[in-house]
């Protein structure tokens, strides 16, 4: 097995908002970190053209990955048409194959838009796929199948307001401040995320690290639920790399 991780989602900023903490344990224990992103940002502003856009938000993709010591990757799709079909599949399998990683996290099944969603099926069937012989990439096939985690959904609830239970969370108290300082980094959505979303999005991150950490009574927390269909690990390694910090949530016992 790799000590190598990846969270691979569909905008720069997502990682920061939804699993920087659990990355950020997972460097300590001498983990190689990596973050991707589907898309590249190029529809998020106010202010600036597609192009300066997306020089701005992949720029501050490797800035926010640099703090918690992991490296950025871009697929280079475009905002609101991330679809799955065989581009998306072949390029999204040939990045894991190349990076190699026993562990993956990305978007929720369920959100509030359909770019993390698909991002979330492309992953789930990337990892799937990454022992296929005959999905064809420049990289070779791999096994095992790599670890699969969803991370929470955006304010935790689904496009009905439905809350999502996770099955376990980490505590990342330790790691709050890294997480701020890297989510900080993607300071072209302020104004965007306050104009259109009407969200402070440095706050609603911390405010929601704090409702999860008051379930399991911790300052801040993440929380996780693990892909344990058919053909994927069944352990939950999360336990054995980050150890204590991982609280298994006994409703889903």
């Amino acid at each position: 097995m790799t000590k190598t991780v990846l969270g691979i989602f569909a905008h720069p900023d997502d990682a920061e908002i939804v699993c920087s903490g659990t990355l950020s344990l997972f460097r300590k224990a001498g983990w190689e970190v990596h973050i991707a992103t589907m898309a590249k940002g190029d529809k998020g502003t106010y202010e600036y053209s597609r192009e300066e856009i997306s020089r701005i938000r992949k720029k501050e993709g490797v800035n926010a990955a640099e703090i918690i010591g992991a490296k950025y990757h871009c697929l280079e799709f475009e905002d609101l048409y991330v679809l799955y079909n065989h581009e998306t599949i072949s390029k999204t399998t040939s990045l894991i194959r190349k990076i190699r990683p026993s562990v993956v996290f990305t978007a929720s099944p369920n959100d509030y838009m359909a770019d993390h969603e698909i991002t979330s099926l492309i992953v789930q069937t990337a990892c799937f796929s990454c022992g296929i012989k005959n999905l064809e990439t420049f990289e070779d096939p791999f096994e095992p199948t790599p670890y699969l985690y969803y991370c929470d959904p955006l304010e935790g609830k689904d496009k009905f307001g439905i809350q999502i239970v996770p099955s376990f969370y980490v505590d990342i108290t330790s790691e709050m401040p890294k997480k701020k300082r890297a989510l900080s980094c993607h300071i072209s959505q302020q104004n965007w995320l306050l104009g259109h979303q009407q969200s402070e999005y440095v706050l609603s991150m911390e405010r929601f690290g704090e409702k999860r950490g008051k379930e399991i009574n911790v300052q801040y927390a993440e929380g996780f639920r693990q892909h344990l269909g058919h053909g994927f690990p069944q352990d939950n390694i999360l336990q054995k790399v980050i150890g204590t910090s991982v609280v298994t949530n006994n409703i889903n016992k």
